[in-house]
């Protein structure tokens, strides 16, 4: 019996890959959309940055842009804080449900760079300092989806 393995890689070279970001809390998505063109510049892709006013917002312009048939993947980046509401937490299932049936509809990639920390150091720290760039992480989870969807 035969077995095959099929993994992607991070070669991206001439694709194009769409960063939506929502620019409430811009100290942090400006750090994780840094992190996310990095990446994808240094994966070969092609990038195209769309700034939208909260991760509410997201969902519809990366709905827009899978359904265009212009991108490859599309990396969605936000940041959610927690606050003493359940706003928080219902605002991130919504939309992280919105994204997941996105993808599932149109067989684009779409990543989850979207924060969900309990404060703004926690925010701070995932967008490049103590644990990584999660823009960056989506990214490159992005790129490989794009790559194994293509060895399929």
């Amino acid at each position: 019996m035969a077995v095959e393995t099929v993994e992607g890689s991070l070669d991206v070279k001439g694709r194009m890959v769409a960063v939506v970001v929502a620019r409430w809390n811009e100290m942090v998505t400006k750090a994780l959309t840094d992190g996310a063109v990095e990446a994808l510049v240094k994966c070969g892709a092609e990038v195209r940055v769309i700034k939208v006013p909260g991760t509410w917002e997201v969902p519809v312009v990366v709905r827009a842009l899978a359904k265009s048939g212009k991108v490859d993947g599309i990396v969605a980046l936000g940041c959610i804080l927690q606050g003493a509401t359940a706003h928080a937490g219902l605002l991130a299932s919504g939309v992280g449900s919105a994204l997941m049936s996105i993808q599932l509809e149109t067989g684009v990639p779409v990543s989850w760079g979207i924060l969900t920390p309990e404060n703004q150091d926690q925010a701070i720290e995932r967008a490049g300092m103590k644990h990584g760039n999660a823009g960056r992480e989506a990214a490159l989870a992005c790129v490989e989806s794009i790559t194994v969807l293509q060895g399929l």
